[in-house]
């Protein structure tokens, strides 16, 4: 019997995507556990998997169409010699996908989409017939749906001819002036979420920023000697190994931006969770090292590694970068000497790590040189005052230039 393949909710929060890619074409033979599409979502692209078998007999949403509303049906899957219908089952049950890795079921919901025309009357459109029709420039109040409820499929477009195009609407941007040629490259459903969320957060969050300087010697001599100590020849720590486990140390010493805020309470949480800011093609994910504060510099290490390599390929399970009580943003690599990071809402802080450089210092009277790394902590001054952020970066400093209660 038909089924319905639905559009996959691969987090708690997610209500659309984009089906970025499909990895089987109309007529293969599917088998529970095949990954057959990309699904793009705020966060990341992501496989899913089928969770039955049979043949797919009809791709309903076509790759690149954005905004698919989830448990939306995105394809058909029929037995092996059935018919195929030309739309959505739905009087059938219906079968989710399952994101890669995590196996998820997705719960029954409508599958019927309600935008409304010039007039507000309800009109039932699958999103690829209103993509069409918008195309063609033919409006949805003079097509006459024949799927389930009335519902207004491709074919009805079809059937409804092509329209003279519709006027583009104007914009109230006005293009950048330019002497050559401009290369357009479309936002990504990941770009476009990371500039509304940096827009709310700066916009919405009252931040501010406390800086110190820290030396580093001590810090960068004990990871040398445990590199030196290390069995495993490929294993090696780094500094922003130890910067998480520092941050962690600090959150439980100063728990008080260990927070995050909210209208009606402030939120303390016990597990010191550090969102780790990860550069990938797309944009920035934030995988999490979670209860940091407990871990050995070798288990974060080695989970850090594997989160940004998964990362940078977009392997990670939703709860691997949703969620977390504090970030931070190393771009130490890059040769910075200091910058202000804004805040990953609902977290209360985040702390922008620099390049660790030679300075002069003043020890006593005399004059010194020092690896010193300039650190600045960006918080929510709704739930944190100014002082303990201070007090926090103090801690701070205090764990990294001495650097053994990291090991002990």
């Amino acid at each position: 019997m038909a089924t319905d393949i639905l559009m996959p909710a691969l987090s708690p929060t997610m209500t659309e995507g984009k089906l970025a890619r499909w990895l089987k074409k109309e007529g293969d033979k599917v088998s529970a556990g095949d990954v057959i599409a990309e699904i793009e979502t705020d966060k990341a692209t992501m496989e899913v998997e089928a969770v039955d078998e049979g043949i797919l007999g009809r791709i309903l949403v076509q790759e690149g169409v954005e905004g698919v509303a989830v448990n939306t049906p995105i394809a058909i899957l029929v037995e092996e010699g059935e018919d195929v219908p030309d739309a959505s089952t739905a009087q059938t049950p219906a079968v989710a996908l399952a994101a890669e890795p995590v196996a998820a079921s997705i719960p029954p919901a409508s599958t019927k989409a309600a935008p409304k025309d010039e007039s507000s009357e309800r009109i039932f459109v699958s999103p690829l017939a209103k993509r069409m029709a918008k195309d063609r420039g033919i409006a949805l109040g003079s097509l006459n749906g024949t799927g389930p409820n009335g519902r207004i499929l491709k074919r009805d477009v079809e059937k409804g001819g092509n329209a003279a195009p519709v006027a583009p609407k104007t914009t109230p941007a006005t293009p950048v002036a330019t002497d050559g040629d401009v290369k357009r490259v479309p936002n990504s459903t990941m770009r476009k979420v990371i500039a509304r969320r940096l827009t709310e957060s700066k916009t919405q969050v009252p931040h501010f920023y406390v800086s110190v300087d820290i030396e580093l010697d001590a810090l960068l001599a004990l990871r040398s000697k445990l590199n030196a100590t290390a069995e495993d020849n490929s294993f090696k720590i780094s500094v922003n190994d130890m910067m998480i486990k520092a941050v962690g140390l600090a959150l439980k010493k100063q728990p008080g931006l260990n927070v995050q805020f909210t209208d009606a309470e402030t939120l303390h949480f016990e597990n010191v969770d550090i969102s780790m800011a990860v550069s990938i093609p797309e944009g920035l994910i934030t995988p999490i090292i979670r209860n940091a504060d407990q871990k050995s510099l070798r288990e974060i290490s080695r989970e850090a590694k594997d989160l940004a390599k998964r990362a940078r390929a977009g392997k990670l399970k939703p709860e691997e970068f949703q969620g977390g009580t504090f970030s931070i943003s190393n771009m130490g690599m890059f040769g910075v000497r200091d910058f202000a990071a804004i805040i990953n809402p609902p977290q209360a802080g985040i702390l922008a790590i620099a390049s660790g450089e030679k300075r002069a210092v003043v020890r006593g009277d005399q004059l010194a040189i020092a690896t010193v790394m300039t650190a600045t902590l960006s918080v929510d001054h709704r739930a944190v005052d100014g002082a303990l952020g201070a007090q926090w970066l103090n801690a701070l400093r205090d764990i990294v230039q001495n650097p053994y209660t990291l090991v002990v």
